[in-house]
Formats: structure tokens, C-alpha cells, sequence
């Protein structure tokens, strides 16, 4: 049973083992050179107080590599629920061999195992790899990517650490699950991937908020978290404070919640809006950003944030890989017991 289910699936190993490699080669060719690039800059910023700027440039400068391998992150898992899944026990149903099969001295629960066992190892392996991989390679990207774009931003996590291997586990055998029931090879592609596209979009928006009790605090606006203020001068004065997705002193966090709030703890007016005179005093044209930055903080404005620090990203690993294993360990107990009680 292992030799016959290597048979079949040996063609797709080792392709996805040769673009695995090419990929290794390629990351490995140009990971050195990326690091080199960011600890020299790091060095000769910290000299002149510049390092805002140089992250800015470093990351423009490998933003398209960093997207698109962070895309094929996500990418494979769902490629492997939907090409390695869906066809492994729905193609033998509707061509009847596992009826031939289970003539040959092969219980059911052997014949699933086999299958499970041997393909979805691959599965997992390859996701592994390439998670760690792109994590490694990413690894100064990840410590100068823009607001959005860190280590826990929902786009970003998926695609590093441990949750692909998670990821494609249930990807695969969600699509075994979903072969079994519907018995027709496109119909169960399709169905897989878009189950698997409904939970990678409700996980990230409803259930990885709620993992940890999320921190909750008030914070002095400056550059860290200041994008930008806007005046209306033909409104009697009023200056609009723009909040960037980022709290002072905590780089990388996933923030949830950000709000300019007054002395008392209330939303400060419309899209952070404050009654400031922008005619004269600190805020005036010839005053500046920074100089009306002070005079806002003065008057007792402050960012209000919710929020995930960065160190919580590999607890957060951790807990979602689990949640998905239990969900893989569900499916798979579901697929057995179709096997032996419903398959025909």
C-alpha cells in the first residue's frame, strides 16, 4: 500500500521538491547579502539618529520580494488542500479502484491511513520548509517593514514561523474530507478552496484578536504615531489629527484600535478632529508640525490603542497551529469514520 500510494503521488513530491530547492538556492544566494545590508545601515543610521528614514528605504527598496514570497507562503498551503487533497481519495472513487483495492487484503482503515500518512507528511514538510525558510530570509524586512506590514500584521503572520505547517495540514485534509463527501474531483477542488479561504479569513479577523486579552493604553502623539495633521483654516480653526497604525515604544505590535481621545477619555470630535486656532499660536502655518504636535499633547490629547506587542508573536504561533491541528485531527477522525461506516 505505501509502494502503490508512492507511485501516485511521486510525480507531484518531486516537483514540489525541485521548486523547493530553487527556492532554497535562490534565498540562500541573496539572504547573506540582505542582512549585510541592514546591519550596515543600522550601524551608520544609529550614528546620526536616521534610522527612521533608512528603514523606509530598505524596505521600498525589497518590498516586491518580500510581497511576493510572502504570497507564496499563503499560497501553498491552499494549492496542496486543492491539487494534493481533494483528487487523493476522490479520484479513486470515481474511478472505483478503491473498491479493487480493498479486495486485495487492505482494510479500509489501513488504505486511508496510508494515504494520510504518507501525503500529508509531504504536505506539512513542504509548507514547513518553506515557512522557515522566507522566515529566515525575511528576517530584516520583518525588523524595518512599515506600519501594517510587521511580524504580527495579519497578512504577514500566516506566511512565517510555524502556522504553515498548520495551515497546510488542515488544508489537505480538509480537501480528503470534502473529496469524500461530494465524490466528483472539480466540485470538491472548488468547495475546499473556498472552506479553506472562509477560516484563513475568519481566523485572522475573528479568532486570533481573542487568543490573548489584547493590551489596552494611552500614549503621547509624536512621530511614532502621528502620520499627519491636516487644518481647516476655513472652518474658524480646527486641526485633524491622522494616527498611524503604531504605539510609541512598541514596534511591530498589531494594533486593533487606535483613536485620538481628550483629557476626559472621549473620542476627540470627527476623524480625530481638535479646536485648535490654526490662525495663530502653536498650530499657525509658521509654527510647524511639531511645534503644534507639543500643543495638542499640552492640552491632554492622547492616542488611545489596543493592541498585540511583537512578543506575542511566537505564543500566537504556537495557540493557532494547535487550533488548526485539532481541527485537522477532527477532519481526519470524520474521514475515518466515513470510511468505514458510509464509503461504498
Amino acid at each position: 500500500m505505501i509502494w502503490l500510494t508512492w507511485r501516485q503521488f511521486r510525480g507531484s513530491a518531486v516537483m514540489m521538491a525541485a521548486v523547493l530547492g530553487v527556492l532554497a538556492a535562490v534565498l540562500a544566494v541573496t539572504g547573506p547579502g540582505l542582512a549585510s545590508g541592514y546591519a550596515s545601515g543600522i550601524a551608520a543610521c544609529a550614528q546620526d539618529g536616521s534610522c527612521g528614514r533608512f528603514y523606509d528605504r530598505f524596505f521600498d527598496t525589497y518590498q516586491l520580494p518580500f510581497m511576493a514570497l510572502t504570497l507564496v507562503v499563503l499560497l501553498l498551503p491552499a494549492l496542496a488542500g486543492l491539487f494534493w487533497g481533494a483528487p487523493l481519495i476522490t479520484r479513486e472513487l470515481e474511478a472505483g479502484t478503491h473498491l479493487l483495492v480493498w479486495n486485495q487484503s487492505i482494510t479500509r482503515a489501513r488504505w486511508l491511513t496510508v494515504k494520510l500518512g504518507l501525503v500529508g507528511l509531504v504536505t506539512v514538510a513542504a509548507a514547513g520548509l518553506c515557512g522557515l525558510m522566507v522566515t529566515w530570509w525575511s528576517d530584516p524586512l520583518d525588523k524595518s517593514a512599515a506600519d501594517g506590514l510587521g511580524l504580527m500584521a495579519p497578512l504577514v503572520f500566516g506566511a512565517r514561523g510555524i502556522a504553515p505547517m498548520g495551515y497546510a495540514a488542515f488544508a489537505f485534509v480538509l480537501g480528503v474530507t470534502v473529496g469524500m463527501l461530494v465524490r466528483r474531483m472539480l466540485p470538491a477542488m472548488a468547495l475546499t478552496l473556498a472552506l479553506f479561504a472562509v477560516v484563513q479569513l475568519a481566523m485572522p479577523m475573528l479568532v486570533r484578536p481573542h487568543l490573548m486579552s489584547p493590551v489596552t493604553a494611552s500614549f503621547e502623539l509624536g512621530q511614532a504615531n502621528v502620520d499627519g495633521i491636516g487644518m481647516d483654516r476655513d472652518e474658524g480653526g480646527a486641526v485633524h489629527v491622522m494616527l498611524r497604525s503604531a504605539v510609541p515604544g512598541h514596534a511591530g505590535a498589531w494594533v486593533l484600535s487606535s483613536e485620538l481621545v481628550d483629557p476626559s477619555g472621549r473620542t476627540a470630535g470627527a476623524e480625530g478632529t481638535i479646536g485648535v486656532s490654526t490662525t495663530s499660536g502653536p498650530c499657525a502655518p509658521s509654527g510647524g508640525m511639531d511645534t503644534c504636535v507639543a500643543e495638542i499633547n499640552r492640552l491632554g490629547y492622547r492616542q488611545q490603542a489596543t493592541y498585540h506587542p511583537l512578543d506575542r508573536f511566537w505564543p500566537f504561533q504556537w495557540i493557532e497551529t494547535g487550533i488548526y491541528v485539532l481541527l485537522t485531527a477532527g477532519l481526519a477522525w470524520f474521514s475515518f469514520w466515513w470510511t468505514r461506516r458510509r464509503l461504498s
